[in-house]
């Protein structure tokens, strides 16, 4: 039986994840049943409602399908393996980790502003409503591999600027104000820094960059995140499935 789920994340994804693994750990192949939700719930140690969820987002990315009547089965995406799939939504840090570093974070800025045409866009508010605009560095020892901006509507965090800790997770920090982001829509494209971030963060080494721009949405559906995020390119990887 495994260990109870414990753990930062939500518990259907976690428990996504682990039956994604379950599949791999019992070679299921496509077409092979799985489990039934008795023997997932004893597994688990979870309750029903929250193993239906979890399921549900396995048959969202298509690594399972349903037949009424017959019961759950593994699909052919399920014999697809991708090395950190772009897909995935987790905060930067996650991310960084995933690839085995560990990223020390710098904030280089912290500002309440008007918000700038584009993340006014992005974030369903009105040009020049207040914003607050997180600059950050992630650097593996001292060596810059991230460069993020982060825009979150002002009227989600009230609190005082300086009363908080920016160099730790943006998804925990907006779960502290009951608006932590659960999935989001991107862009990507390969481009090299900005010249004014270049030059006023003396990132001249930086090098190409895979940029990734994403609006992040809470459980509601509503945009609490808009972020930019440049990663050095010599240091990261993703990989893509199309269906």
């Amino acid at each position: 039986m495994d260990e109870p789920l414990r753990d930062t994340r939500t518990l259907a994804i976690q428990l996504r994840d682990r039956l994604a693994e379950l599949i791999r750990e019992q070679e299921l192949r496509p077409g092979d049943k799985m489990p039934t939700e008795a023997q997932l719930t004893e597994r688990f140690r979870i309750s029903r409602p929250a193993l239906r969820e979890a399921l549900k987002l396995l048959e969202q990315d298509d690594i399972i399908y349903v037949e009424h009547g017959r019961g759950r089965f593994v699909s052919a995406m399920s014999a697809v393996q991708v090395d950190r799939p772009i897909t995935v939504f987790e905060s930067v840090t996650d991310m960084a980790q995933h690839y085995g570093y560990k990223p020390i974070n710098k904030v280089l800025s912290i500002a309440e502003e008007p918000a700038p045409e584009i993340v006014a866009e992005k974030l369903l508010i009105e040009p020049g409503a207040r914003v607050i605009g997180i600059e950050r560095l992630r650097l593996q020892g001292d060596e810059p591999i991230l460069y993020c901006i982060d825009y979150v509507p002002r009227s989600i965090i009230p609190a005082k600027l300086y009363d908080i800790d920016w160099s730790g997770s943006l998804l925990n920090l907006l779960e502290r104000y009951r608006n932590r982001p659960r999935m989001s829509a991107a862009s990507v494209s390969a481009v090299m820094l900005p010249e004014d971030i270049v030059q006023r963060h003396d990132l001249r080494d930086f090098g190409p960059a895979l940029l990734i721009t994403e609006t992040c949405f809470n459980a509601a559906g509503l945009p609490v995140n808009y972020a930019i995020d440049y990663h050095r390119g010599s240091h990261f990887t993703f990989s893509l499935v199309r269906k």
